[in-house]
């Protein structure tokens, strides 16, 4: 940063760096993995070290691995968190989208019925992540787009993107196809309509599998219930 080093810009091997710095390879060792981890530099075999652009993500990230490895209901919270923030940048995000964005929204969801209705059934998880993290993939706030994004790792950390309820499955991407369409036809009011609507048919699932797991004389899983919004 001193030596004003852009992203993309190759910094000085270990080596150099303990000359100028006169810190111990080792100590630089143990704080190169600390800035690889926070997405700070690359580290690749050959082509050494580099400056990455500022990436708000991996530092959310780790800071809620460390919270879900202590307890993973947090989940919840962080669910809570990002449907206030997806619905705080609705409309300044979906004003934003170009015209290939809302047909890329189309091919998404054409993609997930597809793997609904095919033979065998497939989970549209990656239609499902894309479809989200897209109608605020325009929007320029690097803090926003990285809470949004450590959603979707933390999603797939707690395993909820293996749990299935095929009926409930179609009901999701019937609200994400009524979403992508009202946006598409500029629409954004519907389109926030839709996603509230989307969210409150999560909550009567949440109420449906916590009944049925006390019928059943089971513990509800929290965490699982946050799995198709």
């Amino acid at each position: 940063m001193q030596q004003d080093i852009q992203p993309g810009d190759r910094i000085p091997s270990l080596g150099e760096l303990s000359d100028i710095l006169h810190v111990s390879v080792s100590k630089l060792r143990e704080q190169l993995e600390v800035a690889r981890c926070l997405g700070v530099v690359s580290v690749r075999p050959r082509t050494g070290i580099h400056r990455q652009d500022y990436d708000f993500m991996p530092a959310v990230r780790l800071g809620l691995f460390l919270a879900l490895a202590n307890d993973v209901m947090l989940f919840d919270a962080y669910s809570e968190l990002r449907r206030h923030l997806e619905k705080a940048y609705w409309y300044d995000a979906v004003a934003l989208l170009t015209n290939e964005d809302k047909q890329h929204l189309r091919l998404l969801i054409d993609r997930a019925w597809t793997k609904l209705r095919g033979r065998p059934i497939r989970i549209p998880h990656s239609e499902h992540r894309e479809f989200h993290l897209t109608i605020f993939s325009q929007l320029d706030n690097v803090f926003v787009r990285g809470l949004l994004e450590a959603y979707w790792e933390a999603y797939e950390a707690v395993e909820l993107h293996t749990f299935t309820d095929y009926e409930y499955l179609n009901e999701v991407w019937e609200y994400h196809q009524r979403i992508a369409e009202a946006i598409i036809a500029g629409d954004i009011e519907t389109s926030l309509q839709a996603y509230d609507e989307h969210t409150r048919l999560l909550k009567n699932f949440v109420e449906r599998r916590s009944n049925s797991d006390r019928d059943n004389g089971s513990q509800p899983n929290k965490a699982a219930t946050q799995e198709f919004e």
